[in-house]
């Protein structure tokens, strides 16, 4: 059977453009530009059919173009943030987590293989030029088909059975990918915070690349912009994630015009941004975003002395009480949104861990039931989340219409005593004059659980922890390391246990990939050594042995190969059972909460939101071009 879908633009899309673009709703601070003859009227800035926000019809204010909002990061590279804010993708996902079509004017799904794309007339990058079906073919056969700039060849996401889509231009306005088999991957990898990238300003571009511009012009750009080699010059000026290169063009609302490194980035408006308000005033409302660089640590000191106006990264639950006292001293507002992962704190045991006899006991499931049930989850809760948190296992949350309470109630039950009898199971019945468990081969069972330390948060929580587990006879070490050492040792097996993250993604969709429930990646802690195995094909790392994995894998395999939401979603159910089960993430609370700093004058930032980095893309999917300065 043939299954369709197609999303168009919304409605107001279709209906107003024409009466939009005669409406001629100028942003005031570009009418000295377009005075001056630097800048075309809006009717020739938007495309014939804009994006239309109908804010009154999500609850918000209508508002007014202008202003200056500042936010901090804790260095150069967090200048992504604005990428990941502005949000601006060929298709999206709105608030309710459905996608929908954005820079594109609308798009075409048959079978979940072929993908038939169709641009918005007069849609315009950033420096006025027209986006064209040349910006699609340029990215797929001149970047992503070029070994020398892609290394590792074609993405994952743009892989079914090992090959990449047709590309075909079927028209000026429209382009079509297509699979000989389901590429359920695709239009999340679109919609993600750090998408897959389809499309890239060919006019600006063609000159950095070997193929188009001549070598002794390449030799003199590579010696301006310090490039060794012509792919290292065009892969440092194509950078869109994160956008160092102020003259790339682009389709974000805000363009960045400052070079690196600096100590202060400014990002101004994009005159051509796509979308418009209910009443056509163009967005972003707001004029000017400056991001002011700072150190990670006093990130959140900076925050409530007021030298933020919007800040949502760099701070953290344990900063609220004070930013909340900031609002006594500076016109500023704190709200709570619910943090979207499936567990804020999880124990991740390795089962791939280099020690033979440990990884035999880390590998027994009632080994890692046993820690889960020793952990007093309330007391932890209250202690460290004033009772706010959920006491939870990794898992979906609630928001998610894949949850199930059996999945947050997988062997979280506080029982100290069943701890002890399924460790004497597993075959650690004997103690020391300590207490303290002995291993079969004669040692004492002394667990080490290792953290980047980035936060006086996990410390108190592994203290709790560290207390919970010597009541059941194991003795518990904690060893902090820097992020990059961390992981390298995650890697290579030398960690037994980690504090990290549960699930980046505890509001997935059936139509969202469940990547996170298998190992898939070398820097998944609870088995990096099968995950390199998984991401590279077979060439490194090592097949899973243990059956539960093993199937976990094959689910993930039938998954990227469905055809059908009510497939998928059976597969999610499969795969989400196993994981809560064996416990392979010990998960301790969940829909934890993350404070949001604004200045009072800020308009249209909700209340309360699902924070996290994908897919909520922090604010991002709550639309901060649609932000407004009340006294602008």
């Amino acid at each position: 059977m043939i299954t369709r879908r197609t999303a168009l633009g919304l409605l107001a899309t279709t209906l107003m453009p024409a009466k939009l673009r005669a409406a001629g709703i100028e942003v005031e601070s570009l009418l000295p530009k377009i005075e001056a003859g630097e800048l075309p009227p809006i009717a020739v800035r938007l495309p014939k059919t804009p994006r239309v926000i109908n804010l009154a019809g999500m609850g918000r204010l209508p508002g007014r173009n202008g202003g200056s909002i500042r936010t901090i990061i804790g260095g150069p590279r967090d200048i992504r943030v604005m990428t990941i804010y502005g949000y601006a993708r060929l298709i999206g996902y709105n608030e309710k987590l459905e996608f929908e079509p954005d820079i594109l004017d609308s798009y075409e799904v048959v079978e979940e293989r072929i993908f038939t794309f169709r641009l918005r007339e007069g849609h315009r990058w950033s420096d006025g030029t027209p986006l064209s079906v040349e910006d699609f073919r340029y990215c797929w056969e001149d970047i992503i088909n070029n070994e020398d700039l892609t290394s590792g060849g074609i993405p994952i996401s743009l892989r079914v059975n090992g090959k990449g889509p047709k590309f075909e231009i079927v028209d000026p306005l429209t382009v079509r990918y297509s699979w000989d088999a389901p590429n359920p991957d695709f239009l999340p990898s679109l919609a993600s915070a750090q998408p897959q990238t389809l499309v890239l300003p060919a006019h600006y571009l063609k000159q950095f690349h070997g193929k188009y511009q001549s070598e002794d012009k390449l030799k003199e750009l590579m010696k301006e912009h310090k490039a060794k080699k012509w792919t290292g010059l065009h892969i440092k000026m194509s950078r869109t994630y994160r956008p160092e290169n102020p003259a790339l063009p682009t389709l974000d609302p805000w363009r960045n015009t400052t070079e690196s490194p600096a100590e202060q980035y400014v990002f101004e408006r994009n005159p051509f941004f796509h979308r418009v308000d209910e009443n056509g005033r163009q967005l972003p409302y707001i004029d000017r975003v400056v991001l002011n660089v700072s150190s990670s640590a006093i990130v959140p000191a900076k925050t409530g002395a007021g030298e933020s106006d919007l800040q949502a990264t760099g701070i953290d639950f344990a900063d609220y009480t004070f930013l909340k006292d900031a609002e006594k001293r500076y016109p500023v507002k704190v709200s709570l949104w619910t943090k979207i992962q499936g567990a804020r704190f999880a124990i991740l045991p390795n089962l791939n861990y280099a020690d033979e006899v440990w990884r035999g006991i880390i590998q027994d499931v009632r080994f890692r039931r046993a820690l889960s049930i020793a952990l007093d989850r309330r007391e932890i809760n209250l202690a460290c989340f004033f009772g706010l948190g959920k006491e939870s296992s990794d898992t979906v949350l609630p928001t998610s219409p894949l949850y199930r309470p059996e999945y947050a109630q997988a062997w979280i039950g506080f029982d100290r005593e069943r701890a002890n009898a399924l460790l004497d199971d597993v075959g650690l019945d004997k103690r020391d004059d300590d207490g303290i468990r002995i291993l079969p081969d004669g040692r004492s069972a002394q667990l080490i659980i290792e953290t980047p330390g980035e936060s006086t948060l996990e410390t108190d929580v592994l203290e709790l922890v560290a207390d919970h587990w010597r009541q059941i006879g194991l003795a518990i070490f904690i060893r902090t390391s820097q992020r990059d050492i961390f992981r390298s040792r995650a890697i290579a097996g030398s960690i037994m246990l980690s504090l990290w993250s549960g699930m980046d993604n505890g509001v997935p969709t059936p139509d969202m990939s469940p990547d996170q429930l298998a190992p898939t990646a070398e820097d998944s802690l609870q088995w990096p050594i099968w995950g390199i195995h998984y991401m590279t094909g077979g060439d490194q790392g090592r097949p899973p042995e243990m059956p539960e994995v093993v199937e976990l894998v094959g689910l993930l395999r039938k998954w990227k190969a469905s055809a059908t939401v009510e497939e998928r979603t059976k597969i999610w159910h499969q795969m989400l059972t196993i994981y809560t089960d064996q416990v392979f993430s010990i998960g301790i609370v969940n829909q934890t909460l993350q404070p949001i700093l604004r200045s009072a004058k800020l308009r249209n930032l909700p209340e309360e939101g699902l924070y996290g980095f994908d897919p909520t893309c922090y604010l991002g999917i709550y639309k901060p071009d649609t932000f407004w300065l009340e006294d602008s």
